[in-house]
């Protein structure tokens, strides 16, 4: 009887499921659904009918006027910034975080420790200080002025996780590798490295979509057009007075395409590498 009612009561479970996960699904598209109707309204539309009407006919003119703007310039500078970022995050934060995992030297635990409660500082106590180094190095106002900030503020958090992942990797392979001869350069390319995949992984998405959508370095740091990033594409739709409502929202769904595109073709290794820290041991 007690196999018959849990077969009967399946059905009734795996409609429950299905009904939470359409409803989430539908309250995580609202914004972007949102986000791209309000982007093909006319500017006139987009004053005179209600925020949620649907726009009374698609009006592309605003996306071609963002691709014959700047768009280009902005996600060229996006890339360029953002890509050579999370390479260094991810090289520096891997080698910090074998040495804090497995090499055993004076002051390790505090240096990790300072490392850990360096997460709690406020971006926004740095900005004048950075600034001020920014302008005195001749930085500011360059695509690299970004990348110092970018990397210094998102080590923390990366060899946290980095160091917590390493740790769990079995002594057994560095202690086999070092009767065989290995160094500490040779574990950490040939052993280390390759078995941290999926913790770097995780690493350079969370960095790379964080610093995608940066907004507050690169407003301070940066003022003519050819050296934005995306974010600030929006100050080129917003007036003293006024402001382009729809075009600034194509720029915003433009900006989004890429993390979309991204997401869509590797969801399967996005999610398993952040998954995999805590599936291990």
């Amino acid at each position: 009887m007690r196999g018959a009612g849990t077969t009967r009561s399946k059905p009734w479970t795996r409609g429950i499921v299905w009904t939470l996960a359409l409803g989430w699904l539908a309250l995580t598209l609202l914004p972007l659904a949102f986000v791209v109707f309000t982007s093909l309204k006319s500017q006139q539309d987009s004053f005179d009918k209600p925020v949620w009407a649907l726009p009374s006919h698609l009006d592309w003119s605003h996306y071609a006027s963002v691709l014959q703007g700047g768009f280009f310039t902005y996600l060229r500078n996006s890339a360029f910034v953002v890509g050579t970022s999370v390479v260094l995050i991810v090289l520096i934060a891997a080698l910090a975080a074998y040495a804090l995992a497995r090499l055993k030297f004076r002051f390790d635990k505090a240096l990790f420790g300072l490392i850990v409660a360096a997460m709690i500082v406020p971006l926004h106590i740095t900005l004048v200080p950075i600034y001020l180094l920014t302008r005195d190095l001749g930085l500011y106002d360059t695509p690299f002025a970004l990348i110092g900030p970018y990397v210094a503020t998102s080590l923390p958090v990366s060899v946290f996780i980095l160091t917590e992942f390493m740790r769990q990797i079995p002594r057994e392979l560095q202690e086999a590798a070092q009767l065989d001869g290995c160094g500490p350069w040779t574990i950490f390319l040939r052993i280390f490295l390759p078995l941290s995949g999926p913790g770097i992984a995780t690493v350079a998405i969370y960095n790379g979509m964080h610093l995608w959508n940066e907004f507050i370095f690169a407003n301070v740091l940066t003022s003519s057009p050819g050296n934005r990033t995306l974010p600030l594409a929006l100050w080129d739709y917003q007036g003293e007075f006024s402001s382009n409502l729809p075009a600034m929202l194509a720029v915003v769904t433009l900006t989004s395409l890429p993390l979309i595109v991204v997401y869509a073709f590797g969801q399967e290794r996005i999610v398993k590498a952040m998954m995999a820290g805590s599936l291990k041991g």
